[in-house]
């Protein structure tokens, strides 16, 4: 029989909407890219109250401690009752460096600007050349 405060990380991971399915979830934790107490999971692994849960998002670790523990998947407004991120600050500078430098050498353009003109690609072009 079931204790009624246990749940399965990969199933607490998907009910707080971290990952949009429970096997996405699952696979992260066999990737090793769910940690507690900087140890890599297995699904099956049970979560704790309190308890520090890094998990990996696009290139740094996120944070998360478990305020309260729920059995099935949540709205978006109630996540906040659940998980409380506790990402360092520096780490979230990472991620907003990152996507401000694209990877690839492209230019982010704002959102619904659409494609560039011929002369703004050349522009581009000559730019990152030099």
């Amino acid at each position: 029989m079931e204790k009624t405060d246990e749940i399965r990380i990969d199933k607490f991971l998907w009910s707080v909407r971290l990952f949009k399915t429970r096997s996405l979830a699952t696979d992260a934790c066999k990737k090793g890219w769910v940690l507690i107490k900087d140890t890599t999971v297995k699904p099956s692994r049970n979560v704790n109250l309190n308890e520090i849960i890094s998990v990996k998002s696009e290139f740094i670790y996120r944070q998360f401690k478990v305020i309260q523990i729920v059995k099935n998947r949540v709205s978006a407004k109630l996540v906040e009752n659940y998980i409380l991120e506790v990402t360092p600050e520096e780490e979230l500078f990472k991620l907003k460096l990152v996507k401000e430098l694209d990877p690839f050498g492209k230019v982010n353009r704002e959102r619904g600007t659409g494609r560039p003109t011929k002369k703004e690609r050349r522009d581009l072009e000559d730019y990152f050349e030099e």
